[in-house]
């Protein structure tokens, strides 16, 4: 199959620009898109534990702590035990970190509402359907093979 009509490296081509132009936009916040992610899922759900928030920014599990040991160096998230289970640090966004969200997330929504503006409203639609189908298809794949 020639690679032109291989989807993957469609997929991959549409993940790796999309990551490209927000690392551009999130620059100017001094954040990283795993930076931006890990702060964004946090102000959705403090206290989520690192390997949940990894799951969520589809990273790693060692990514996400390098993520967080960064984000915690500079203040940005505070790390605590969890109040039953001492073994498992729920993590929170700092004041700080608050402030450098609310600064860096209109960069990544002009990158995100730009893409949404290249479709009409059907074809946003269309595409949403249509990667959760890659999605589902790819994560019965995946469990089949362990």
């Amino acid at each position: 199959m020639p690679v032109s009509e291989r989807l993957g490296s469609h997929l991959k081509r549409a993940e790796q620009a999309l990551s490209a132009a927000k690392s551009a936009a999130l620059k100017q916040a001094g954040l990283t898109v795993p930076q931006y992610a890990a702060l964004l899922h946090l102000s959705t759900k403090p206290g989520i534990s690192a390997a949940a928030l990894a799951r969520a920014c589809a990273v790693t599990p060692p990514t996400m702590n390098t993520v967080l040991k960064n984000l915690q160096e500079h203040g940005l998230i505070e790390r605590t035990p969890h109040e039953w289970h001492k073994n498992i640090l729920e993590t929170r966004l700092t004041e700080k970190g608050e402030r450098v969200l609310a600064a860096a997330d209109p960069h990544a929504v002009r990158v995100e509402q730009g893409l949404a503006a290249e479709f009409s409203p059907e074809e946003r639609e269309t595409l949403v359907a249509l990667l959760g189908r890659c999605v589902e298809f790819l994560e019965t794949v995946r469990s089949e093979e362990r």
